[in-house]
């Protein structure tokens, strides 16, 4: 449970030294990390609150989530369990430092697949939200999204995870090359995803989320191992119940 904030620990995050362009899919060492830059790609990604804190942010974010490819423009990827309390919530795409470059925009619809809502099954960790517009504009419309890629081999290519640690105000980054850890779970080393971190998306080069970090251990339970469920045609086909959604 390290990877959810509001039940674990906050972890004094040590950022290592390497280069930026290792941690945005560059020509450096895999396996390492790196405070995220400011970046287009990195804007679709952002950090959960939950709505009383939309007025005071810094602080208060417990996982993360990153904006899909969908007809309506609206939507959210993310793992189950970050979306799964009940409450109301807010995504803060490209967070940084308590401020919100890309605007606040609220969660109005949860989409969970069976196997977590009735059994928080591990390998149903993977979830869909929708957030309503802002000034008449959709989340997808302000910074891009990424498409799922569902059925992707596991580690057919190296991928670049980021996410928000709970003991930090801006992202991080890692990219490296995620392996079996079952039929149903992959894994990647990368250091320093502490709690904060679950709904990271793992993103391959050609710009597909082929991995959200959760599932086994709700995303792991050391800070430089983290999981994610398989993207198979459990969770195409609940993306393709929330992307119809109006």
């Amino acid at each position: 449970m390290k990877r959810n904030a509001l039940l674990g620990a906050v972890v004094l995050l040590a950022v290592t030294s390497a280069s930026e362009a290792a941690a945005d899919g560059g020509s450096g060492p895999l396996g390492m990390t790196a405070v995220a830059a400011a970046t287009t790609d990195s804007a679709r990604v952002g950090a959960l609150f939950e709505a009383a804190d939309a007025a005071h942010l810094a602080g208060s974010h417990f996982c993360t989530a990153s904006v899909v490819h969908a007809p309506h423009r609206d939507l959210l990827v993310t793992a189950a369990h970050c979306l799964s309390g009940g409450g109301a919530l807010v995504f803060v795409p490209g967070y940084r430092d308590g401020r919100a470059p890309h605007g606040v925009w609220k969660v109005v619809r949860v989409f969970l697949p069976d196997g977590w809502a009735k059994g928080q099954d591990e390998d149903s960790d993977v979830a869909f939200a929708a957030v309503a517009p802002r000034g008449g504009e959709e989340v997808e419309d302000a910074v891009g999204g990424n498409r799922l890629a569902p059925g992707t081999a596991t580690g057919a290519t190296a991928v670049t995870v980021t996410g928000y640690p709970a003991s930090r105000e801006v992202p991080i980054r890692c990219t490296n090359r995620p392996t079996a850890h079952s039929a149903t779970q992959q894994r990647i080393a990368c250091p320093d995803f502490t709690g904060g971190t679950s709904g990271s998306p793992w993103v391959n080069g050609d710009g597909r989320v082929v991995g959200v970090l959760g599932g086994h251990e709700q995303g792991g339970a050391t800070a430089d191992i983290s999981f994610s469920v398989v993207l198979g045609t459990q969770a195409a086909r609940l993306y393709r119940e929330a992307a119809a959604d109006p």
